[in-house]
């Protein structure tokens, strides 16, 4: 599992780079994208997970300093998410390595629908700004850090979807979302690793390379592209990949 393949390595770096891009733009679906990817060519939950939160770990560093430099960031909203996250995310990621990934793959499929759907449904509606209290703060990091773990992605279709709904900026929501997940993904990573051993070089190598490049034009992107068009956008991709798995398994 540990062997490099050239053949795969521009394939998997494409997919960092797209995912990152979307990701570091609009607070989300690095790991939905990536995810779903590599569940529908075949990849194991359990593998696809763990590629996706190693190659994280560098790609939500670099877009995070990224968010630091262009003053995207809300301090508190960091502080009181990367606890819970964190626990969280040691919760999934332990789960997912003790469990089989044959009896998770449907289960996975059918949370990335719905976060899928969640995203396409922002772009057509904007719930009214509440204030979000440290519990509040508490159940949404550690909901989003497990669901993240088990699904390989979920951080930023359940933090940042549910944070936008408060009378913040939104590109201070984005950024500060992004430097949490760093947190996250750092405990994610060491617990899958410890968990399965050496993970597939061509897959974790080219997601991150694709992603590193693609984080610090993300960061700058996050109050240029119109978040509307990105809702949709990324939206119905996942919703399109989920639903050709789903064929996939039943035949």
């Amino acid at each position: 599992m540990g062997d490099f393949t050239w053949n795969t390595f521009l394939l998997y770096s494409l997919i960092g780079f797209f995912a990152q891009i979307i990701d570091g733009s609009m607070g989300m679906a690095y790991g939905v994208i990536t995810n779903s990817l590599l569940l529908s060519v075949g990849i194991s939950p359990l593998t696809a997970s763990a590629s996706v939160h190693v190659s994280k770990v560098f790609t939500t560093l670099i877009s995070g300093l990224s968010h630091l430099k262009f003053k995207n960031v809300q301090r508190e909203i960091i502080r009181n998410l990367i606890i819970p996250g964190v626990l969280g995310g040691i919760a999934g990621a332990y789960l997912l390595v003790k469990v089989s990934g044959d009896v998770l793959q449907p289960i996975i499929g059918a949370y990335l629908l719905m976060m899928g759907i969640r995203i396409f449904i922002k772009a057509f509606n904007r719930t009214p700004g509440i204030k979000f209290t440290k519990a509040h703060f508490v159940f949404l990091g550690w909901f989003g850090g497990f669901f993240d773990a088990i699904g390989g992605g979920g951080w930023g279709p359940i933090v940042t979807s549910t944070l936008l709904s408060q009378d913040e900026s939104p590109r201070k929501i984005i950024g500060s979302v992004n430097i949490a997940e760093f947190f996250v993904s750092f405990a994610q990573s060491a617990l899958f690793i410890a968990g399965i051993g050496v993970m597939p070089l061509d897959i974790v190598i080219g997601l991150i390379i694709g992603g590193a490049i693609a984080a610090p034009i993300a960061a700058y992107l996050t109050s240029k592209i119109p978040t509307k068009v990105m809702y949709f956008v990324i939206g119905t991709i996942i919703i399109l990949m989920q639903i050709r798995l789903f064929i996939l398994l039943i035949l």
